[in-house]
């Protein structure tokens, strides 16, 4: 197999779908990891150059990985050092072009957002049974902001009718979030709109909606940074049908980053099906959702 094959291979082992064409100039190049057109989330850097050598990765997971046509160990102290080299060229390449795609997605959401009108009512929202905070819609799509702990638009998250979540192509999503309500004495931090909403209605507590777990503890510690007197709790989702529950666990080892506390939905003595998860969830089983401390 050729060093371009092996490469391709290496992209598809790692889940994502390999480009059709690969350039080997060793410059970045952007390629759709999912095969979708307009999608441009995935890159790559390939020398052809000496020892075949690149790194590819996905930017919407964050993941990346080297490759090499020889073994590190079959390969000399000069071959060793090049591919040192090359991989920390490619980071610098791939960091200088995060900034470019977050760049363009922050300038893209702020003219979405200006264009839009406050949302009111959306089929989303009646079919969760909460209300607009902080949300604008384009008529079609709520338009949910995602923001850095200093207040900076760097991109949305959309929700179509049909409940449909999309992030803008290329925004920035670590460490961004939507802020219900002002913070005093206890801040909630969940992972989505509805559960956020439905938190602050029910215990009128200010919640941080961190949009996914992966981004709970780096929402959570931006805001323990800016509120170092807060009291934080990391609302769960338990995605009790999903092998190792990555909801609780992100909750957890959010917690445990800023001295903080976890709650979790109780669905005990409700007839629980394998999607519910939050306590937007419990509220429509239940009537009411209650987190330690309530009143």
């Amino acid at each position: 197999m050729n060093p371009v094959d092996q490469f391709l291979t290496a992209i598809e082992a790692a889940g994502l779908t390999a480009p059709s064409a690969i350039n080997g100039d060793g410059k970045l190049h952007r390629f759709s990891p999912t095969g979708k057109r307009g999608d441009d989330a995935g890159w790559y850097v390939l020398h052809l150059d000496g020892v075949p050598a690149g790194s590819f990765g996905d930017w919407r997971s964050g993941e990346s990985q080297n490759w090499c046509a020889k073994a590190d160990h079959n390969l000399t102290e000069a071959e060793r050092q090049a591919q040192r080299d090359r991989v920390k060229a490619a980071q610098r390449m791939r960091d200088a072009e995060t900034v470019l795609r977050h760049a363009e997605a922050a300038a893209t959401a702020l003219a979405l957002w200006e264009a839009a009108a406050p949302a009111v009512a959306h089929p989303y929202l009646a079919s969760k049974g909460v209300k607009p905070f902080g949300i604008r819609s384009d008529g079609k799509q709520l338009l949910i902001p995602m923001r850095d702990a200093a207040g900076k638009l760097h991109s949305l998250q959309t929700i179509g009718a049909d409940g449909m979540k999309r992030f803008l192509p290329g925004g920035r999503v670590r460490g961004c979030y939507l802020a219900i309500g002002r913070p005093s004495g206890r801040l909630i931090v969940c992972e989505g709109y509805a559960t956020g909403a439905t938190l602050h209605e029910a215990t009128h507590d200010a919640v941080a909606v961190a949009f996914n777990a992966g981004n709970l503890q780096a929402v959570a510690v931006a805001l323990r940074a800016k509120y170092p007197c807060l009291s934080i709790v990391i609302a769960a989702d338990d995605d009790w049908k999903t092998p190792g529950n990555p909801g609780v666990t992100a909750a957890n080892q959010a917690a445990q980053a800023v001295g903080g506390k976890v709650a979790v939905p109780v669905f005990a003595g409700l007839q629980r099906a394998d999607k519910d998860t939050d306590y937007n969830d419990l509220h429509r089983l239940a009537g009411a959702v209650r987190i330690g401390g309530d009143a």
